[in-house]
């Protein structure tokens, strides 16, 4: 069960299994209707608790967040080459410019990142891109888009892209863990 503050509501997306008990421990601040996204086998008496909390309340489809393995390429990507995969895309090598890589899951580049990549393309913003050195000029998480600066630092080591209330950050491996 995770529980997230949209502009418009309060988010909970069920993962399965939870319980009237865990629903009843839920700390909702007030004002906000209740969007639950229900993506996993939830039981009768847990969906009336959530009723019983007495708010507006909106059930929406699952975002997609089912991930289907890992695609490991073996050698990296030459301009015009494109990896889509509905899980994550692990890539042993570079991905240069005019290659692209889309994954419903974690792009991963054990070399230099200098091409697109994609991470979440079935809208899923909770997925991240790592390289081991970050030279894209355009990286994309879910439905989030970020363009580096023009006079971008090369060299910095490798680096991981995620996204963070709504923006697309980029951050030092190490140094901050992922949710």
């Amino acid at each position: 069960m995770r529980l997230r503050a949209t502009p418009k509501a309060l988010a909970l997306r069920l993962d399965g299994g939870e319980t009237p008990e865990d629903v009843r421990r839920l700390s909702l601040p007030e004002g906000l209707p209740l969007e639950v996204e229900v993506a996993g086998p939830v039981a009768q008496e847990t969906l009336e608790a959530l009723l019983a909390l007495g708010r507006p309340l909106t059930l929406v489809p699952p975002r997609g967040r089912v991930v289907e393995g890992t695609l490991v390429v073996p050698r990296g990507l030459r301009a015009g080459q494109r990896v889509e995969y509905p899980g994550t895309v692990v890539v042993l090598g570079d991905v240069n410019p005019g290659a692209e890589v889309v994954a419903g899951g974690d792009v991963i580049v054990v070399g230099r990142l200098m091409g697109l990549a994609h991470a979440g393309a079935s809208g899923d913003e909770e997925r991240f891109i790592f390289a081991l050195e970050l030279r894209a000029k355009q990286v994309r998480i879910g439905p989030h888009l970020a363009q580096a600066p023009e006079e971008a630092e090369e060299g910095l080591g490798p680096e991981v892209v995620r996204a963070l209330e709504g923006r697309i950050v980029v951050e030092p491996w190490g140094r901050k863990p992922l949710p």
